[in-house]
């Protein structure tokens, strides 16, 4: 057994060798002792403060394979890529994996080979994760986001509550759970619903001391950002609300001779993404516009500021962005850009996308029906949702209807993608049946065995509609009309990337979509408006200090003045911060 120096000199060799650093931040340390010594803890770390190395740094010291539950698969995937570049075995299990893909996971985790292994919360009731278990030496858990447990938060994720009965199948070995912002009252709700035994909590303070918060009540935003962006000169995020808003502020800025101005939102291409974003992250000049999605697990210490084109919709959200600045502790800039009209437009926005009992009922309704979907039915096939018809038949606004299937995908009763992707095709029928088809038919599946490279029955390929019509010599919208009227006919099954896709999860309750889950949806949607009106509330007074309204809101005690924020600025009615604050606003 080693002595307390010889513990403390390996923990600072092994933060050395993998990470680069000489020291641990605040409480990240006492949290790995914690988590070591075999105790559960609780920690609230905001954004920024590590909350990453306190898991991994004590799955490399620990035997076995630590187990970490994450709610998000691109955040699951970043963090693998990021310990292996590190030097650190790590992999990850989403659905996208084939079996003997995940098989050679196991593999290398019953060997002792893989010191993380990532997964969703999903998988933990997964038959085939369950039957290797057994196998496997599990070190710890750490539950990421664990605030998705608290069931009255938008961020709710049912699947969260089976965490507690798989630790307790594992028996006494640690649990962490980690989330960046939580209120006293959700703290209580992880810890009970997780069954931590005696967890010991840890909470940062929420104060930045290194950023600057400036609100800005201004009519000509663009204007606004042009100023900044040639004040600051250097990397930054702009948070705006639509993928339209995005491409336009760049294309503006760009015309103002601003190069290094791009844009990022979900839905560009796989590669062109990971393009925008190792530039951004290795640059320290560029700056990303971008919607709400883009920096969860991003590590980028030098960025410099944020700017909010629009309040977000909650200050745990507000918040988290912002905390994308200054991580180095350098100081840095949090520029806050608004108006009352268009606070006034966000309150119309906000109420047009919650539908009544009335409304709601005939959204599901029609979303099972139109699949013909009976009740206690489940169906395994993937389907294709054309929205407008759910618009036409219940005359819903989109904006509704999307926030339903938003709500039945976080709740785990579908699986809703409504990103854009690459369509594919599988033939249904043999090589050797294709001359029995009709003429017109016969030729074009021709075609298409010749255009798709691997095409075959029980075989699917990916393809572009625009591409294909190019080889076909034919319009776009004319392939597709005709590759639908194939399917209708059973010759092939051909998915549209263009459209949402939709694959029902349980089996349809009546009762539980029209009672627990209306309830449920109404709770949610109160809570999204009070945390608006929280916002709302954060963003319009002119009194308080812009970092204490933060504090307090969640429940900091002795939380005082920044003395920097542009309210503390007026206040003092001095010229500190005048570079920023009279210069460029």
């Amino acid at each position: 057994m080693i002595s307390a120096e010889q513990f403390t000199a390996l923990k600072k060799q092994t933060l050395k060798h993998f990470w680069g650093h000489d020291t641990f931040r605040e409480l990240q340390e006492e949290i790995i002792d914690t988590v070591i010594s075999g105790r559960d803890a609780l920690a609230l770390l905001p954004t920024g403060g590590g909350k990453s190395l306190c898991y991994q740094l004590p799955a490399l010291l620990l035997e076995g394979t630590c187990i970490i539950i994450s709610p998000l698969l691109a955040l699951m995937k970043d963090q693998v890529i990021q310990m292996r570049r590190q030097g650190v075995e790590a992999e990850y299990l989403s659905a996208e994996l084939e079996d003997f893909m995940a098989e050679e996971i196991f593999s290398r985790c019953k060997e002792g080979l893989t010191k993380l292994l990532y997964v969703s919360p999903e998988r933990l009731t997964n038959r085939l994760f369950l039957d290797h278990l057994p196998e496997i030496t599990v070190s710890m858990i750490a539950v990421d986001e664990a605030h998705c447990i608290s069931e009255w938060g938008q961020d709710f994720r049912p699947s969260y509550q089976h965490i507690r009965a798989f630790r307790e199948g594992l028996g006494n070995i640690p649990c962490l759970a980690l989330t960046a912002t939580a209120t006293p009252k959700v703290l209580e709700e992880i810890k009970a619903k997780l069954g931590l035994r005696n967890a010991q909590t840890f909470q940062q303070s929420f104060q930045r001391s290194n950023i600057r918060i400036i609100s800005n009540k201004t009519g000509d935003k663009y204007e606004q950002v042009l100023k900044i962006l040639r004040y600051t000169q250097s990397s930054g995020i702009i948070y705006i609300r639509t993928r339209k808003e995005t491409e336009q502020l760049t294309e503006f800025l760009n015309r103002n001779q601003l190069s290094h101005v791009d844009y990022f939102h979900a839905g560009l291409p796989a590669f062109e993404k990971n393009r925008k974003q190792k530039q951004w992250l290795s640059s320290n000049q560029q700056v990303l516009i971008a919607t709400n999605a883009f920096g969860m697990g991003i590590n980028k210490d030098n960025v410099r500021f944020i700017i909010h084109f629009s309040p977000a919709g909650s200050l745990e959200n507000y918040y988290q962005e912002i905390g994308r600045a200054g991580r180095d502790g350098a100081q840095s800039y949090a520029f806050l850009l608004w108006n009352e009209q268009e606070l006034k437009n966000f309150d119309q926005i906000l109420a047009n996308q919650i539908p009544s009992k009335k409304e709601y009922t005939a959204i599901v309704s029609y979303l099972y029906s139109s699949f013909q979907v009976a009740e206690h039915d489940l169906p395994e096939e993937l389907f294709q949702l054309q929205i407008q018809r759910i618009q036409k038949f219940t005359k819903c606004s989109l904006a509704k209807i999307r926030n339903v299937l938003n709500f039945l995908h976080h709740q785990e009763l579908i699986h809703y993608d409504a990103q854009q992707a690459l369509s594919s095709l599988e033939l249904k029928i043999k090589t050797r049946e294709i001359d029995l088809l009709h003429r017109k038919d016969a030729y074009l599946v021709e075609l298409l065995l010749r255009s798709l490279s691997g095409l075959s029955s029980g075989r699917r390929v990916l393809f572009s509609e625009k591409k294909l019509s190019g080889k076909l010599e034919a319009d776009v919208l004319l392939v597709r009309e005709r590759l639908r009227e194939l399917q209708a006919k059973g010759y092939l099954e051909y998915i549209d990337g263009a459209l949402s896709r939709i694959r029902f999860l349980k089996h349809r309750e009546d009762r539980a979509l029209n009672g627990k889950y209306w309830h449920l949806f109404e709770q949610i949607q109160k809570n999204k408006i009070r945390k608006w009106e929280e916002m709302k509330f954060f963003v319009e007074n002119e009194d308080y200090c812009k970092m204490r309204m933060i504090l307090t809101y969640f429940a900091e005690k002795n939380a005082g003045d920044c003395g920097t924020c542009s309210v503390c600025e007026q206040q003092k009615d001095t010229l500190i911060g005048k570079d920023v604050s009279a210069e460029i606003l």
